[in-house]
């Protein structure tokens, strides 16, 4: 009788720990408060796209108000519809030669495998969670693009090109970067939060897209002014709000690697602000509420590769140079090459993307994530060398390309970085 009550006793203590959900001997188990974390951090980056959708939508003309809008709410509805039937299991599913996930988990078929954690994308949360999580970053990737190509697109080649460009250029290169097996992943490379394959990939696209539709009918020759700032500004607020749970979420558990990257992402984005508002007011005489958004956007993105990986001060000075930097590819850059980046999605996007990841490899301190590495700068006396298990060597701190890096979620990650 002693026995059963000592294991009575037992089994109450266990089962009121907090924050744990017990699980079959051999099985990982779910962790409430992490996976309650995952699920708001989605649902943040999920209000990003509407954020999103003001913020081009106060930039264009307003004629065009509704058009630029229906673009983001249409993305959001097109490509969750697409990333659950198949774009899941193409940018994470088992691996084909390194380049693109089966089709294997089409359709999010398997209940046992992914309400359960997945060790090597989600150590503590849901499969689920994961799926859903990363369905947000898929659907502002290519929301991200519309501002490149803004007021030109008819509604049905936009729709064509969207489901495309998700299908055959998101999904390979989120599967690159982030998939078990992915070519780039393997090479032991870091990227907190996207800044290649979200902010790079869409810039870069919306570069191309603009360049090749050519300009907007009437550039040059008639005014093409936001036509209300104010809603601009607020859709540059929300996605300031809703970037906590882009970066931050990112750790993928509840814990002091996502509150790092929760108070860098501050700090990059309120520098950027700064820095992008003294230059402009520098070059032109006077600062802009236009700038000031367009700053802290800005410093969000040069942030978002480096979140998980480096201290308080070095995101300062990412968010400082960022600033500058877009500023630069926005005011002078984009108008001595002559294209028409309509609402600078590259000059902010691929501009701020690139120098986030340089500035990674230069700032990364495993005194912010252990399992990170240390940048350039911490590398003064040794080569910025990572051996691989067959003896190849990647230089990784120097020309470090930051894809995710989820010690603490149980993500896998080459230790040898």
């Amino acid at each position: 009788m002693r026995g059963l009550i000592h294991g009575l006793l037992a089994a109450g203590v266990l089962l009121g720990i907090p924050g744990t959900v017990l699980a079959a001997e051999g099985a990982p188990a779910v962790d409430t408060g992490d996976t309650a974390w995952v699920l708001i951090s989605a649902a943040l980056v999920m209000l990003m796209t509407p954020g999103l959708a003001f913020f081009y939508g106060g930039m264009v003309r307003s004629k065009n108000v509704l058009t630029t809008i229906m673009q983001s709410f249409f993305i959001v509805a097109m490509v969750s519809v697409q990333w659950v039937l198949f774009g899941f299991s193409l940018a994470f599913g088992p691996d084909i030669n390194g380049v693109i996930g089966s089709l294997s988990w089409a359709g999010l078929t398997d209940m046992a495998l992914f309400a359960a954690p997945y060790e090597d994308y989600s150590a503590t949360v849901p499969l689920f969670a994961f799926a859903a999580f990363q369905c947000m970053f898929a659907v502002i990737t290519a929301a991200l693009i519309t501002g490149a190509y803004a007021e030109r697109f008819k509604f049905g080649a936009f729709v064509l090109f969207t489901f495309l460009w998700t299908t055959f250029l998101y999904d390979p290169m989120a599967h690159w970067v982030w998939g078990v097996g992915g070519w780039l992943r393997d090479l032991g490379a870091l990227d907190f939060a996207g800044g290649t394959v979200i902010h790079i990939l869409s810039g870069v696209s919306g570069l191309v897209a603009c360049i090749m539709l050519g300009k907007r009918s009437g550039k040059g020759v008639v005014p093409m002014l936001p036509h209300h700032l104010p809603m601009t500004v607020l859709g540059a607020a929300l996605l300031w709000f809703g970037w906590f749970g882009f970066n931050a979420g990112s750790a993928l558990g509840a814990n002091g690697l996502a509150a790092g990257a929760f108070v860098v992402t501050q700090a990059a984005a309120a520098a950027a602000t700064l820095s992008w508002v003294g230059a402009e007011w520098l070059v032109n005489g006077h600062p802009t509420m236009l700038g000031a958004a367009s700053g802290c956007i800005a410093g969000l993105v040069a942030i978002t590769p480096a979140a998980g990986f480096v201290t308080v001060v070095p995101a300062v000075l990412i968010g400082l140079i960022g600033g500058v930097l877009c500023f630069a590819a926005v005011a002078i850059v984009k108008a001595k090459l002559g294209y028409d980046d309509a609402l600078d999605a590259f000059g902010v996007h691929g501009v701020g993307g690139t120098w986030g990841a340089l500035a990674t490899g230069l700032w990364a301190t495993k005194t912010a994530n252990s399992a990170g590495a240390d940048g350039l700068f911490l590398r003064q006396r040794a080569p910025a060398v990572c051996t691989g298990g067959n003896g190849s060597g990647c230089h990784c701190a120097g020309r470090c390309w930051h894809l995710h890096n989820f010690k603490n979620s149980g993500r896998s990650y080459n230790p040898a970085c």
